[in-house]
């Protein structure tokens, strides 16, 4: 009987794709892994047929997908597992030994938790912590946007989007943690459902743990147990792994779109009907700036760094 399913979408990660593979092996005797590869053209799916062939890697499946997003391929592998717990996690994340085995106990323990995650660092060990999330009501994504929350990062009024009062080095329950990471009680897609395919990039994640939350689900941060995530490794964006990124510079400046139109999404989904048509306005108004700020500084970042010219991006 299979405990734990873990579901890995990929896309053009071949090289960490395999670390993590390998990093997998042993760290918990009862699971499966179930790679979902959304037409990387980097070769992934070929390097995993050569490397990982199911006679000598029976607990990896590779399934080949069209690229429909993040949240399509989540639900492609969730069709496939077997497992009582679904640990969805990015290629580019490392659980340390012990950390499945003690947060499946964890959850076995505390039934009335849906969903868990545990302290996730950054390769310059510095916390992720988009795996420390407060739900982006317009409030919180204004103070966010202002970097109200990094002026006052202990303060419940303008860090609510990090939830930075609570203490980090003890297990308690927070609002929403990342799909790089996220370990959930099978039965919970019986309340919730699957993931939202409207999202293509960003936001499944904090839509599906806004919806347990509707059913009554608890989401736990369990710093006892730690991985290490190569943050962004996949798009391209974050500085801690562009020495090992081979995302395109199409993909890079079209992450930042994508990272807007969620946020629009998931606001017209669950806040549109609870504040009133300027507020919507003035947050939109921020997102749009946002992205052409990200937009902007993407392109003079590729320029200095003479990876493409700038002609391409104008």
């Amino acid at each position: 009987m299979i405990k734990v399913s873990i579901i890995i979408v990929n896309y053009n990660t071949k090289d960490i794709l395999r670390d993590c593979l390998k990093n997998l092996e042993g760290k918990y005797g009862d699971l499966e892994v179930i790679v979902v590869d959304n037409d990387s053209p980097d070769g992934s799916a070929e390097m995993m047929k050569k490397e990982f062939p199911k006679d000598k890697y029976p607990w990896v499946t590779l399934i080949e997908a069209p690229n429909n997003g993040l949240a399509a391929s989540s639900n492609i592998g969730l069709e496939k597992a077997v497992g009582d717990y679904l640990l969805y996690m990015g290629s580019d994340a490392f659980p340390e030994k012990g950390t499945i085995e003690g947060m499946v106990d964890y959850m076995e323990e505390h039934k009335d938790v849906g969903i868990a995650t545990c302290k996730l660092l950054q390769r310059d060990f510095q916390l992720d912590m988009d795996a420390h999330r407060g739900f982006p009501t317009p409030w919180t994504a204004i103070s966010h946007f202002l970097w109200l929350d990094r002026l006052l990062p202990r303060s419940k009024i303008f860090n609510g989007y990090f939830m930075g009062w609570e203490n980090m080095e003890a297990p308690h329950e927070i609002d929403l943690c990342i799909s790089h990471f996220m370990l959930i009680r099978k039965n919970v897609f019986s309340d919730v459902g699957k993931w939202d395919t409207d999202f293509f990039l960003y936001g499944e994640d904090v839509d599906f743990c806004w919806r347990a939350k509707q059913k009554g689900w608890k989401i736990m941060y369990l710093p006892m147990w730690t991985t290490v995530h190569y943050k962004g490794a996949s798009v391209g964006v974050r500085k801690t792994t562009k020495d090992v990124t081979t995302a395109s510079a199409e993909t890079k400046l079209k992450m930042h779109k994508t990272s807007a139109k969620a946020m629009k999404i998931f606001y017209d989904k669950h806040w549109k009907k609870r504040y009133p048509k300027i507020l919507r306005g003035l947050v939109f108004l921020a997102i749009n700036t946002i992205e052409v700020y990200r937009t902007a500084l993407t392109k003079i970042k590729m320029y200095l760094e003479k990876q493409a010219p700038i002609a391409f991006y104008i």
